[in-house]
């Protein structure tokens, strides 16, 4: 049986960062020695290592909170547990939760989370006392999951799909699924309509699309924009899908007609950040012009604003 041993580091704390997605972050990393996960995934930036199912160099709660003390202030607006691997390994997880729980005041917790640990309850029960929670899902398919994530030996893909369905159900906090596109794996049209079978059955705040924007730990190869983009028409329209990956992203500059701009937005609603990557000025002329005419609002979602159309706003209303 191997020996837990109790380590003092001194990088625990990181940030304040600015998250597009999640606002002001201050990190908390549960593993700062080393990487100590389970999967071993092929876009990772940490160097490969062999999988763990637990930790065995971890840093006491006491330690943890009396760093947090030290650097959480008013103007965090989440608090993010991460770590080099997999934070959930972290044994104590539960006991850390209550107390940054008895200490953040209105400041959000967030993990930062692979899903695999779901399928353990006690994990699943610390889970529910969070703010946010991000899962990622890269691939529903056996194969393709073990190819991308390297999960360790004991890890099955449709428990993790069935624990991820069911907590989203169960869950009362804003649940974030991430998707990470790793070139010639999971972005075959097969594979997108596997996952947005999936997706359908899971009650997400929001549906992160990603793809390699460090560089890996594997020769893999990430996804242009334009591409995701293209992946994101796949997936039903009633999904929160939101393109994550900007990173060296080429704009293409492309025209849209007033009802172009409309059917795209009708089927995606995008961001700023979108609409400056995909329009080319007359387009983004016209999107300002609908704006002014009430055809196009915008609608804020967790920290984002995307552009959609009226109608949308109005039938999403009478449905509900």
């Amino acid at each position: 049986m191997s020996v837990i041993e109790l380590v003092e580091k001194n990088n625990i704390i990181f940030g304040p960062i600015n998250s597009r997605r999640f606002g002001v972050s201050l990190g908390i990393d549960l593993s700062p020695s080393y990487k100590q996960c389970n999967f071993d995934c092929l876009y990772c930036e940490l160097a490969p290592a062999a999988t763990t199912a637990k930790q065995n160099k971890i840093i006491s709660v006491k330690e943890i909170i009396n760093d947090l003390k030290k650097h959480l202030h008013d103007k965090v607006d989440v608090i993010t547990l991460t770590a080099n691997g997999e934070p959930t390994l972290y044994p104590f997880l539960d006991e850390l939760i209550d107390a940054i729980n008895n200490i953040k005041n209105t400041t959000q917790t967030l993990i930062l989370t692979n899903s695999a640990t779901l399928i353990d309850e006690n994990i699943y029960s610390s889970l529910l006392k969070l703010d946010q929670v991000k899962l990622s899902l890269d691939a529903v398919t056996p194969e393709i999951f073990k190819k991308i994530d390297r999960p360790h030996p004991s890890i099955n893909v449709s428990e993790i799909i069935r624990q991820v369905q069911k907590f989203s159900q169960e869950y009362k906090g804003k649940l974030f699924i991430e998707i990470l596109f790793v070139h010639g794996l999971n972005d075959t049209q097969e594979e997108v309509e596997k996952l947005n079978k999936i997706l359908l059955s899971i009650n997400a705040s929001r549906i992160d699309l990603g793809t390699i924007d460090r560089p890996p730990a594997y020769p893999v190869v990430g996804l242009s924009y334009t591409e995701l983009h293209q992946l994101a028409q796949i997936f039903d329209s009633s999904l929160p899908i939101h393109i994550a990956s900007r990173q060296h992203a080429q704009p293409s500059n492309s025209h849209y007609s007033e009802e172009e701009i409309i059917n795209t937005l009708d089927k995606r609603p995008l961001t700023q950040e979108d609409i400056n990557l995909l329009f080319d000025d007359e387009s983004k002329r016209s999107l300002q012009q609908l704006l002014a005419q009430k055809k196009i609002d915008i609608k804020s979602l967790d920290n984002l604003e995307f552009f959609i159309p009226s109608e949308n706003i109005l039938r999403k209303r009478k449905r509900n």
